[in-house]
């Protein structure tokens, strides 16, 4: 993942520096696929609120990258590259002033290009530093997978260690399990599939867009689950069906039903 950016803020010049500008300033900047995140709580570590921000704005469409950084003149701030500038564009006029961990986000387009769209687009000029740094960074990569070619063993995907893979007949047959029967709708939602770093917040911050969120409740002993309750069976099928299959991570959607009572 790029780990620099063209933009080092909405506020600041390409090589860093103290967020000067203003909400106020946010129409004079053109519309852009970056948006520049401020009034961030900083308490928060910079994982959690990477991942936190990406399960919050991948709603308004597909997310190339989000970045934060832990160094001082950062702090607070945060950056999220869209794939298209109509998802930044939507993602900043529902999203202004959300409240994020107790503090309404500042939102705005970034003032400059990210890194990544410029390498896209065929307009990126890398910084020479960057540059070496990448060098070693891609030699290293190509001596790893050089060592990992010779300590294989040749071994193919489909033979084990000790030969062929057994035939069909030779290999133990599962109990086939009838399906559950769903539950009936009611108020509260079980959420399964969900990522190992998922915390209550972050769920918080996804369900309570939806009228008549009362709370998550997670299981500490049972990673991967939780339930939300709703006011009602109504307000709690609006929910379901919005969040229903949402990724907060690639590899993870969210499967949304109702939970037995």
């Amino acid at each position: 993942m790029e780990n620099a950016m063209g933009v080092a803020g909405a506020g600041a010049g390409a090589g860093g520096g103290a967020v000067t500008t203003t909400s106020a300033d946010a129409p004079s900047l053109p519309p852009n696929m970056t948006i520049y995140i401020n009034n961030l709580n900083e308490k928060i570590k910079i994982d959690e609120l990477k991942k936190s921000l990406n399960a919050v704005f991948s709603q308004f469409g597909k997310i190339l990258e989000v970045l934060a950084f832990k160094t001082f003149k950062h702090k607070g701030q945060a950056w999220v590259i869209f794939e298209d500038v109509s998802s930044a564009s939507e993602a900043l006029k529902r999203m202004q002033g959300f409240p994020f961990y107790e503090k309404p986000m500042r939102i705005q387009y970034a003032k400059t290009k990210s890194d990544l769209i410029a390498k896209a687009d065929g307009t990126f000029v890398p910084r020479e530093r960057r540059k070496k740094h990448d060098e070693r960074a891609d030699r290293k990569k190509r001596e790893h997978h050089h060592d990992n070619n010779y300590s294989g063993g040749g071994l193919s995907a489909t033979h084990g260690a000790y030969g062929v893979t057994p035939p069909l007949s030779q290999l133990p047959l599962g109990v086939a399990k009838l399906p559950e029967a769903p539950a009936p709708p009611n108020s509260i939602l079980f959420v399964q599939n969900l990522p190992t770093e998922t915390t209550p917040m972050m769920l918080q911050m996804l369900f309570c867009q939806y009228p008549g969120f009362k709370e998550v409740r997670m299981v500490e002993t049972k990673p991967g689950i939780a339930f939300v309750e709703y006011g009602d069976e109504m307000q709690s099928t609006v929910a379901m069906q919005g969040l229903h299959g949402f990724k907060i991570t690639p590899q993870n959607p969210m499967h949304v039903t109702y939970a037995k009572k």
